[in-house]
C-alpha cells in the first residue's frame, strides 16, 4: 500500500532547472496554483512550460522562471490575453512555441502515445507550418489518397501539474469538473505527474457511477498534495450533483484584476510577491480572505 501524499514543497524538491512541466486546466479554471507558488518561492529557473495558460503562465514568466513557453493560449478568459505573459512576449524575454488549441492537444497525445508525431490536418494553408513554426515538417498519406498532412510533433513532458478535486494517497483521482478537457493527456504525456487536490482521503471508496470521474490510472501519479482552495485565483467549479467539500468554487475576479493591474505599474511584480507570495500556502490565503472566502467564491455563469 505505497502512501503517494507529499506537500507542495516536496514536489518542488524534486523538481530541476531546465525541466520541460505541462501544467493542466486552462486559462482561469482548474490550475494547480498552491504548487505554482511554491515554484515561484523557489530558485527553479529556465523551465519550459507547457499549456493552455492563464496566471501559472504569467506569473513564472514575471519572476523570471521561465526559457520557453508551449501553448494554446494564455488568457483570463473575461481578461483576454494575461499581461506578464504580455509583458514577456513583447520584450522577447521567453523562447515561445504558439501553438493551435487542438495542435497542442495532438502534441500531448503522441506523446502520450509514445510516437514522434500524429499527422493532422491542422494549420494546414496557414502561416502555422512555415513561419510561425519553421520546424514543423509535413508526411504524405501511404494510402491511395495520397493526402498531405501535417506532423505536428509529440509535446514530451518530464513533469505534469494537475489540480483534481479528490484524491487518495494510492494516487487515485476525482475530476468533477464539467469541463475536464485535456488534463488526462498532461499525465499520461509526462514521465512524472503530481496532483494537488481539495481533499486527500486514505482510499476513494466508490461506485461505477463515481469512477466515470477518475481521469487517469493511478500509476501515472507519483504524488499527491493536499491544498482546499489550492487552484486559487483560478476557478474549480463541479458538478452540481457533487459535494462542496470536494472544491465547487469560481475564479476569483477581484483578485485577478488586481494582479493584472500590477502589471501596469513601475515594480507591479514585486509588490504583487511581497504582499502574497513572501510566505507559506497558509499565509496567501490568508492574504487573500481565507480558505473559506475562496471556496465560497460563486461560479461564473455565462
Amino acid at each position: 500500500m505505497l502512501n503517494k501524499q507529499m506537500t507542495a514543497a516536496d514536489v518542488v524538491a524534486t523538481l530541476r532547472d531546465g525541466m520541460t512541466i505541462g501544467i493542466g486546466g486552462w486559462g482561469p479554471r482548474r490550475k494547480p496554483m498552491a504548487i505554482v507558488r511554491e515554484i515561484l518561492r523557489s530558485p527553479l529557473k529556465d523551465l519550459t512550460v507547457v499549456g493552455y495558460g492563464g496566471t501559472d503562465m504569467g506569473m513564472l514568466c514575471a519572476a523570471g522562471k521561465v526559457r520557453k513557453l508551449i501553448y494554446g493560449f494564455v488568457s483570463l478568459d473575461f481578461i483576454p490575453l494575461e499581461p506578464y505573459f504580455r509583458k514577456a512576449r513583447e520584450a522577447g524575454q521567453i523562447e515561445a512555441m504558439e501553438l493551435d488549441e487542438g495542435q497542442l492537444h495532438w502534441g500531448l497525445r503522441a506523446a502520450a502515445m509514445r510516437l514522434p508525431f500524429l499527422p493532422t490536418r491542422i494549420g494546414l494553408a496557414t502561416d502555422q507550418p512555415g513561419k510561425i513554426n519553421p520546424q514543423f515538417r509535413t508526411v504524405t498519406s501511404p494510402y491511395a489518397d495520397g493526402e498531405v498532412l501535417l506532423a505536428m510533433p509529440a509535446i514530451k513532458l518530464d513533469v505534469a501539474l494537475l489540480h483534481v478535486h479528490k484524491a487518495d494517497k494510492l494516487g487515485n483521482t476525482r475530476l468533477y469538473a464539467p469541463d475536464p478537457f485535456f488534463d488526462e493527456w498532461f499525465a499520461r504525456a509526462a514521465e512524472r505527474c503530481y496532483v494537488s487536490s481539495e481533499e486527500v482521503v486514505e482510499r476513494i471508496a466508490s461506485d461505477e457511477t463515481d469512477a466515470r470521474f477518475n481521469p487517469f490510472e493511478r500509476n501515472l501519479v507519483s504524488g499527491v498534495v493536499a491544498a482546499r482552495g489550492g487552484a486559487h485565483p483560478t476557478s474549480n467549479v463541479s458538478t452540481s450533483n457533487v459535494s462542496t467539500q470536494c472544491g465547487g468554487y469560481g475564479w476569483d475576479a477581484a483578485h485577478l484584476k488586481r494582479y493584472c493591474d500590477s502589471a501596469e505599474q513601475d515594480g507591479g511584480w514585486a509588490q504583487y510577491a511581497s504582499e502574497f507570495l513572501a510566505g507559506d500556502e497558509a499565509a496567501y490565503q490568508q492574504a487573500v480572505g481565507g480558505v473559506d472566502a475562496i471556496t465560497q467564491l460563486p461560479r461564473q455563469v455565462f
